[in-house]
């Protein structure tokens, strides 16, 4: 395998494992959150696929988000299910994006964030969005040992 091989098989395994955790989250547990500061358990989700959506931008622009509108502005919640629904062909074209990069361009290409005094190079910053929704996944499970709901099998 090569660098993108394992980038995108990367991708493939956090969103597959994710899936599985959110879907695991019972109904009356979905505006669930551990304290007033934190994310509900949906508002975790709605984070995670919007934010895949903004780094897909930012990656495609090299840094540049402009005067951005996301899909999920102003969009209720509704379910996990629709959650997950909806974000599948946002998914599926950021995967398209990330599955054509070369291994040059995964070292060359600069990702550049002047007002989040951020440059990195584009394969770094692949692997730091990846992070992110892992992040948030594991986050999602400890609020379900916290809830007492039985957690989802995601090692395999």
């Amino acid at each position: 395998m090569n660098s993108q091989e394992i980038i995108c098989l990367n991708f493939n395994e956090i969103r597959r494992r994710s899936i599985k955790v959110w879907l695991g989250i019972p109904q009356d547990k979905y505006d669930w959150k551990p304290d007033a500061g934190a994310m509900t358990c949906i508002e975790i989700i709605r984070h995670i696929i919007e934010s895949q959506y903004i780094y897909q931008q930012i990656v495609i622009n090299r840094g540049d988000l402009g005067e951005l509108i996301t899909p999920w502005q102003d969009k209720p919640y509704m379910s996990i299910e629709d959650e997950i629904a909806f974000a599948s062909p946002h998914h599926a074209a950021f995967m398209e994006v990330i599955s054509h990069f070369s291994e040059t361009q995964l070292e060359e290409i600069e990702i550049v964030r002047p007002k989040a005094n951020l440059k990195r190079k584009l394969g770094d910053y692949l692997q730091r969005i990846a992070y992110h929704e892992a992040i948030h996944t594991g986050q999602l499970l400890s609020y379900l040992r916290t809830m007492n709901v039985d957690r989802p099998q995601i090692w395999d």
